[in-house]
C-alpha cells in the first residue's frame, strides 16, 4: 500500500511527508514502546496513540516506515520536527487502532513478523 492509498483508506491527514516513495506491507499496532522494540521487525508501519519523542527514536531505531497517530492524536512541533528530519511519514487520524488495523488487514497489509516473548518455565 501506498502512502496516498493509506491517507484515502484511514481519512487521514498527512502532517510529514516522506523523503521518497513508501510502500507498506507489513503494520504493527501498540502503545507500551517497550513492546515495539522488544517484538517487531524493521521496515513496518507502526500505528500508535503514543505521541512522545521518543516514538520517533524507536522509529529511527527499526527503520519505521510510516508512523500513523489514532483517535486524533496530535504529536508536538518537536516530534513533527524530529520525523522531518529522518524522512518518516506521520499520518493522524480520528478513527480507533482496532479500525485501522482492521482497515489495513483487509486491504493487504500483513501483520510484522512478531518476535514472540520467551515463555517463563513455572516456578515451583
Amino acid at each position: 500500500m501506498r502512502l496516498p492509498e493509506l491517507l484515502k483508506l484511514t481519512e487521514g491527514r498527512l502532517l510529514v511527508d516522506a523523503k521518497e516513495d513508501v510502500f507498506m506491507d507489513r503494520a504493527y499496532a501498540a502503545d507500551l514502546l517497550s513492546d515495539v522494540l522488544a517484538l517487531t521487525d524493521e521496515q513496518t508501519t507502526l500505528i500508535t496513540g503514543t505521541t512522545s519523542p521518543q516514538v520517533i527514536r524507536v522509529a529511527e531505531i527499526l527503520n519505521i516506515v510510516a508512523i500513523i497517530f489514532v483517535r486524533g492524536k496530535q504529536p508536538s512541533d518537536a516530534v513533527l520536527e524530529y520525523a522531518l528530519r529522518l524522512g518518516i511519514p506521520i499520518i493522524t487520524t480520528k478513527k480507533a487502532m482496532f479500525e485501522i488495523c482492521g482497515l489495513m488487514y483487509e486491504n493487504g497489509v500483513k501483520p510484522c513478523k512478531d518476535r514472540p516473548m520467551p515463555e517463563k518455565k513455572p516456578s515451583v
